[in-house]
């Protein structure tokens, strides 16, 4: 809690009903009628954002790029490429208008959105109705006039990928790019910032963590710092292909989610301790130990079985207006699960073009949907030794139909995205 700042406190009535503050209850879509999920565990009680509530649009301008990344899954499939036109974001605008609050836009998708000429404009519109906006970059196009102009369009956060330190670890990662020149972009833009302690846009870098990168993160989280970064997040990789399956760092962890995920499980809390060289190895062994570690009230294990795009009421638009639920099911491709390859169709709600946002968002089999989905009852796909359901997302041995999410990187808390 921010020093100075009063708590939050809820009542209970005589009914034993929980009255939460109106503030409180406004931010989060706790409306009369809305549905919310509880989980308890010792002195806690933790109530989920209810699904009813739509937060978060990701937005994807387009999916061409001007670079050839090795992670990026544009390299195994046969998609077709596009930009979305003015009509179509015009539909995305009308369907947020009478939002309050109103969802955060965050442009970025397959593709680099700064290829996009309406991108600004955009941005600009999606303000002036009130709602936050953030972006994602590859940060090569980032020149003086698109900085200046995407200051001046009210952007609140720039993200920026940075999957290496020196020039040639970074251009190992992404092919066609020059770390020297990303990093000149990013510090002209904070330089040409309104000064203060809360400048807008606020940067963010996201590092994608591979085997042959690992050991550039701390150089990394020093270049963040060096930017004025106040965002940064750490992914691992999607094994698109055979190259990446060997680059995975997350194959103990898929063999220990059913493990972590255990009541059974002994469990150990440590209190606040600095990673200092001599608390550095002691930490390392208690974190391998065998127990699922609580560091001063927060559990290390994790939270498994978790759609954070479901969780935080988010969904996504392609460039074409196709709605889907989460960035992984907005377009079709295939990866690894440990020696598994699986391929992950992609699934449309409906598209804006044709039906409301809002008219989708509010469709009752989306709508139970979302709620399946926040139960999670789908097989252990991740961690399961694996049959012939695990080869895709059409079903699995529980009865589940498409989209089965058991098998999703996402939901285990392996790879996220800003």
């Amino acid at each position: 809690m921010i020093p100075g700042k009063q708590a939050s406190f809820a009542e209970v009535d005589e009914q034993g009903r929980l009255i939460l503050p109106p503030e409180i209850a406004r931010q989060y879509g706790l409306l009369p009628g809305a549905k919310v999920r509880v989980d308890h565990e010792n002195n806690v009680v933790r109530l989920h954002r209810p699904t009813s509530q739509l937060t978060r649009l990701y937005v994807e301008p387009t999916d061409h790029c001007n670079l050839d990344c090795v992670t990026c899954y544009r390299n195994n499939w046969a998609e077709a490429l596009g930009r979305m036109t003015e009509a179509t974001y015009a539909r995305i605008l009308d369907g947020i208008k009478d939002l309050d609050p109103k969802p955060t836009i965050f442009f970025g998708g397959i593709g680099e959105p700064t290829l996009h000429t309406h991108l600004v404009d955009w941005i600009t519109q999606a303000k002036e109705l009130g709602a936050p906006v953030e972006l994602i970059t590859n940060g090569t196009l980032l020149k003086e006039e698109l900085a200046r102009k995407l200051i001046a369009s009210g952007l609140d956060v720039l993200w920026v990928s940075i999957d290496g330190a020196t020039p040639e670890s970074y251009a190992d990662v992404r092919l066609g790019a020059e770390l020297p020149a990303v990093l000149e972009n990013v510090s002209l833009l904070r330089k040409l910032r309104r000064p203060g302690h809360f400048a807008k846009p606020q940067i963010g870098v996201a590092f994608v963590a591979m085997k042959r990168n690992i050991n550039d993160l701390p150089a990394v989280i020093k270049l963040a710092k060096s930017l004025g970064a106040v965002h940064f997040k750490v992914s691992n990789v999607l094994a698109i292909d055979e190259q990446l399956r060997g680059e995975m760092l997350y194959e103990s962890a898929l063999n220990d989610i059913t493990y972590m995920s255990s009541k059974w499980m002994p469990r150990m809390s440590l209190p606040k301790l600095p990673f200092t060289p001599e608390t550095r190895d002691a930490l390392f062994e208690a974190f391998h130990s065998g127990f699922n570690v609580n560091f001063a009230g927060n559990s290390l294990g994790g939270a498994n079985d978790v759609c954070n795009f479901i969780e935080s009421g988010a969904l996504a638009i392609a460039w074409n207006g196709n709605v889907s639920p989460c960035l992984p099911l907005l377009h079709g491709h295939t990866h690894y699960i440990n020696q598994h390859w699986r391929v992950s169709r992609a699934h449309s709600v409906g598209n804006v073009n044709h039906n409301g946002l809002l008219e989708l968002w509010h469709e009752p089999k989306y709508t139970a949907y979302r709620d399946h989905v926040q139960g999670f009852a789908f097989a252990p796909c991740t961690f399961c030794g694996g049959c012939e359901m695990l080869d895709g997302n059409e079903e699995d041995c529980l009865g589940n139909v498409f989209p089965a999410c058991g098998g999703c990187l996402w939901a285990q808390g392996l790879i996220q995205c800003p």
